[in-house]
């Protein structure tokens, strides 16, 4: 399982090209390997590809516009090859689609783009927050989820922090989903009095033994990416000390 970093965490210094760049250098220099392009100002692919070869950064997933997924497929997938780039995420549910009335479309209206994907050899991957596991219908919509897409259909990108937020078992949701399981978001969930609040891997209260343990043994996971959507103080060091914390565990 390889360490990467998820830019989203420093969206507020990747706008632009020149503050995208510094960004990725400091990145690079803290040991990270591989990255997640999410949040970011618009780059054309092949400036963005060539920062990252500079750096001997690899791109390994992303998170786009669902409209643009589903209305611009095939522009999305030429510019992934372009990234060299194997998953094509998103970032959650769209709003229409977490009611009843409306969740039955979402498969309808995303399958067609992701076979496309998954034809020239990519997958499209779903990133969970907590919401997906309150039940619509009688069902988690994480369940449901996952029983409208096959595997080959559609990967989950899960993120330890909001499936602690819902309440669920961490470890045990690695097991059900480990056949989907190609990329995580690592991240911790400390308290500020009553408060949950984000923190660099390690530094909270998750149990990130078992959770590193369970991820070995589901034996699916490529890319371990860090992520962290608030911080208090710099992302950046955010960043350096979830690194230096899982590298001490032996990841790189």
């Amino acid at each position: 399982m390889i360490l990467g970093a998820q830019l989203y965490t420093v969206r507020t210094f990747t706008q632009t090209e020149t503050d995208l760049r510094r960004s990725l250098r400091k990145i690079a220099e803290m040991g990270y390997t591989t990255v997640q392009v999410s949040g970011t100002g618009r780059v054309d692919p092949e400036t963005l590809k060539a920062m990252c070869d500079e750096l001997s950064l690899r791109i390994v997933l992303t998170h786009v516009s669902p409209d643009r997924l589903i209305n611009e497929t095939e522009a999305v997938i030429r510019e992934h090859e372009v990234l060299d780039c194997p998953y094509i995420g998103i970032g959650g549910l769209p709003d229409k689609y977490r009611t009843n009335d409306w969740y039955s479309h979402f498969a309808d209206d995303f399958r067609d783009a992701a076979r496309q994907i998954a034809a020239v050899g990519k997958l499209f991957m779903y990133h969970n927050h907590n919401f997906e596991f309150e039940k619509i219908g009688g069902k988690r919509m994480i369940e449901r989820l996952v029983e409208d897409f096959s595997p080959e259909e559609m990967g989950i990108t899960l993120d330890t922090y909001w499936v602690q937020a819902a309440g669920a078992d961490v470890c045990e949701w690695i097991g059900i989903l480990k056949d989907r399981l190609h990329c995580v978001h690592l991240k911790d969930m400390d308290v500020r009095g009553m408060t949950p609040v984000i923190a660099p891997v390690m530094e909270g209260n998750m149990n990130f033994k078992a959770i590193m343990k369970a991820l070995e043994q589901a034996g699916t996971v490529k890319y371990l990416l860090v992520e962290q959507d608030t911080c208090e103080g710099s992302p950046f060091d955010c960043l350096q000390t979830s690194y230096n914390n899982l590298a001490a565990l032996g990841y790189r």
